[in-house]
């Protein structure tokens, strides 16, 4: 088997685990209070994913639209369209909290449609990695994301009024979600020579949920606004974001 679908195939396995047990507690223990946290794997997580937008997926997408004759900037507007919905609906979900406060079913819902988007286009964006050393970094970005994002919305449905058994459906589809991403952007890899405008849109898609990842998801609580501050943690963004322009010298 080659060594790149190894890899991708363990990154499956990897992120399903990690959803499953990370989330995993907070049903069983009827958890109700905040994130547990880990500011400088996610300083790191977010430093890598600010990098891998930035340097590899907005640029590949660019020079993949260039290439078919695209002049129009088309990457940068797909990236910022992504941008800007995933902004969108962290306000309206806030909106939701303030009114109805985060016990209510529709909070959960938009929580859930928000972190399964980001794990479908974050999974999408390492199945479309032709290069081992990228697929890792993001790896590891996407698992140091994917452990916090599942135990805060497992946290989050045992809060609200859903029942338990709808709650865990909604739950183990979310862990399905990055798995399933993953699956898709290795099949467009693999598909390329019949439909050629599938990688670059996803590619600028990717780059859109990777800017928002690293930059304001979260909103005031979003590690680059709450904890950036903090030199030691900022240094870690700095070295995510080094190791993705370093690798960037190879692919």
């Amino acid at each position: 088997m080659h060594q790149l679908t190894l890899l991708k195939i363990i990154s499956i396995a990897l992120v399903l685990i990690t959803a499953l047990f990370a989330g995993a507690y907070p049903f069983v223990k009827k958890w109700r209070q905040g994130l547990i946290d880990f500011p400088l794997g996610q300083a790191l997580a977010s430093g890598v994913f600010l990098g891998a937008g930035l340097i590899h997926m907005l640029g590949d997408s660019a020079n993949q639209f260039e290439q078919l004759h695209i002049r129009y900037p088309l990457a940068f507007l797909l990236a910022g369209v992504t941008f800007l919905i995933f902004l969108f609906l962290e306000h309206w979900g806030r909106e939701i909290n303030e009114h109805a406060g985060n016990k209510s079913k529709s909070f959960v819902m938009i929580a859930m449609l928000m972190l399964s988007i980001h794990s479908v286009l974050a999974g999408a964006a390492l199945g479309l990695g032709e290069n081992s050393s990228v697929v890792f970094i993001l790896l590891l970005a996407i698992l140091a994301h994917k452990w916090a994002a599942s135990f805060a919305l497992a946290v989050q449905i045992n809060q609200s009024t859903l029942n338990h058994k709808l709650g865990l459906i909604l739950f183990l589809i979310f862990c399905l979600m990055t798995p399933f991403g993953i699956l898709m952007g290795t099949v467009i890899s693999s598909s390329l020579d019949k439909n050629v405008y599938l990688e670059p849109v996803f590619n600028a898609l990717a780059a859109g949920t990777f800017l928002y990842l690293g930059t304001l998801h979260g909103l005031s609580r979003s590690f680059m606004i709450e904890k950036c501050c903090n030199l030691k943690n900022f240094t870690f963004v700095v070295i995510g974001f080094s190791v993705m322009a370093v690798v960037a010298i190879w692919t």
